[in-house]
Parts: structure tokens; C-alpha cells; sequence
């Protein structure tokens, strides 16, 4: 049999060498959990994802998803680039909606042109559920971050769309560059909630741009991510929730993985139908290299 092949894709990308790094595993079926995750280990990005087999299974493709540390059931970056691949080389660009098998159920991803031909890929988010709040003077210690530089209007939330982000709304550009996680409170922090930390503010550094995000993901061995889909999508259903931007309908861009030198763009889309809150997370994928395993 060949060896495995891989690609190596940006996504949230806006140019080559931006947005967040996928290491991409085809011909995966014959792999066991802990080859997978050495090989997640060996490609060190924020998370490889494992393609199971070459056809649809269950009306999907079956997809595992390791970080250096461990295996997650859902990420939002790793599902964009894993059905872009999906479609590029597996069916040959010629499905309009990709549906991935996770171990969270069922992601569908849908393909569309932008003008000038560039391609966003949309992934629909599992319905959000809205659990702890926390107080800010917790944060501010975790953060080395004053509580006055908290947005004391929105609570300080953990939200899960598949995978679970603490909240955490500031109010200034400087207040989300000057954050950083600190250890022992981290620690405390991770006895009570096993969540990523996703902090915002609706300043920008690109005027075009609606919010400015970090992402801090010590829990799954990822000290800043620089482009977190399943941590947006969160955010997503947050801003419909307590209407962020005036009511419950969520239309933005999102910028992240500045202070890392990851640029990214995020784009994101909620709405309150019926009283379920819907959350897409959209942006591009660039292919910047690809190869096989050696055995």
C-alpha cells in the first residue's frame, strides 16, 4: 500500500503564510489513535486532522481531529481545510457542500465564490449552549488585565458550539494586546472549566475590520491560536445572544492572530430563527505544500 499523503494548508488566510497552519492526513483508515497522534505531535500545528477514507461514509467523510496533545471532536479551522482538501483532490472540485463526520455529529461546509474568484468555505456550528459566568476580578488576575477594562454590559461566559470558549469582553485594542495568561490562576481556572479562552474588543488595528480577538488555548497544549473557528463560532452565537451589535442578527469580520504574526480573517454569521440560535463561520483556505509519510 502507499504511504499516506499530506497537505499543508492556511486557513482564515488571506495571502500565503497568514491565518492558521492544518496539517492535512489522507489514506488515514489504516492508522491507529496513538500513530495519529505522534504524527499530530511530529507536524505541530495547532491541530492535524486524519481523513478516514477516500469515499463518503454515512453520507460524510469520516475525519478525526488531533491537537500536539490530544483528540478534539470538533475545530473550525481543521474542518474548513480538511473539506477543502476534500474537494480539490478527493472529488475533483466538483461539490458545491462537503459534510463532515466528527465526532461531534455531522459539520456541513459549503463553497462560495466571492467576487474577484476568491472562494470562502461556510461551516454550519452545532446550536450553542450557554454555561457558566465568571466574575471579572477572576479574569483580571488570569489576565493580568485591569477590571475596569472590562466591558462590565456582557458577562464573562463559557459557550460551547461543539467545543467549549470562555468569553471574555474587553474594551480596548490595548487591553486585548496587553493580555496574557497567567499560570497559577490558569491552573485554578482549568479545575473549574476544561474551556479555550477567546477575549474581544470592537476596536481594530484594520479599520474594515468589527472585532479584534485572541485566543488562548493552554487546555489542549496551544499557548495563542492564531485563528480559531470553533472559538468564533462561539463568539458568533454570543454576540446574537446578549445583541452584541444592537439585535440578535450577526454579520462581522473578525480579525485575529495579530501579536502572533498570523494574520487572519474570520467571518461570521448568526441569527436567532425560532428561538435557536444558527452560527456559520466562514473564510479562505490556501494550499501551501504537500507530500507522504515515510513508513
Amino acid at each position: 500500500m502507499s504511504n499516506p499523503r499530506f497537505y499543508v494548508v492556511d486557513v482564515f488566510a488571506e495571502e500565503k503564510y497568514s491565518g492558521n497552519q492544518l496539517a492535512v492526513i489522507r489514506d488515514a483508515g489504516k492508522l491507529n489513535k496513538m500513530q495519529m497522534q505522534k504524527i499530530a505531535k511530529e507536524m505541530h500545528f495547532s491541530e492535524t486532522t486524519f481523513i478516514l477514507s477516500e469515499r463518503e461514509h454515512n453520507g460524510g467523510y469520516d475525519v478525526r481531529i488531533f491537537t500536539p496533545s490530544t483528540e478534539v471532536p470538533f475545530a473550525g479551522h481543521p474542518t474548513l481545510g480538511t473539506a477543502y482538501i476534500i474537494k480539490r483532490f478527493l472529488v475533483k472540485g466538483k461539490a458545491e457542500k462537503i459534510v463532515l463526520n466528527l465526532k461531534v455529529g455531522k459539520i456541513p461546509v459549503t463553497f462560495k465564490k466571492a467576487r474577484g474568484g476568491n472562494e470562502t468555505l461556510w461551516m454550519k456550528q452545532t446550536p450553542p449552549t450557554f454555561g457558566k459566568t465568571f466574575q471579572a476580578e477572576q479574569f483580571a488576575r488570569l489576565l493580568g488585565v485591569p477590571v475596569s477594562d472590562f466591558e462590565s454590559q456582557y458577562p464573562i461566559q463559557d459557550v460551547s458550539t461543539g467545543l467549549p470558549f470562555i468569553i471574555v469582553p474587553l474594551k480596548t485594542l490595548d487591553a486585548v494586546k496587553q493580555a496574557t495568561v497567567n499560570r497559577e490562576p490558569q491552573q485554578k481556572l482549568a479545575k473549574e472549566s476544561q474551556s479555550g479562552i477567546l477575549v474581544f474588543c470592537p476596536e481594530t488595528c484594520r479599520r474594515e475590520n468589527d472585532l479584534h480577538v485572541r485566543v488562548f488555548v493552554d487546555v489542549f497544549g496551544i499557548p495563542e491560536d492564531p485563528a480559531t473557528g470553533s472559538g468564533n463560532g462561539c463568539l458568533a452565537a454570543y454576540l446574537s445572544h446578549y445583541k452584541y451589535f444592537g439585535g440578535s442578527r450577526v454579520d462581522a469580520r473578525v480579525e485575529q492572530g495579530f501579536e502572533i504574526e498570523r494574520p487572519s480573517l474570520l467571518h461570521l454569521h448568526a441569527r436567532d430563527y425560532k428561538g435557536a440560535i444558527q452560527v456559520r463561520v466562514g473564510g479562505r483556505v490556501i494550499l501551501v505544500a504537500r507530500g507522504e509519510l515515510i513508513e
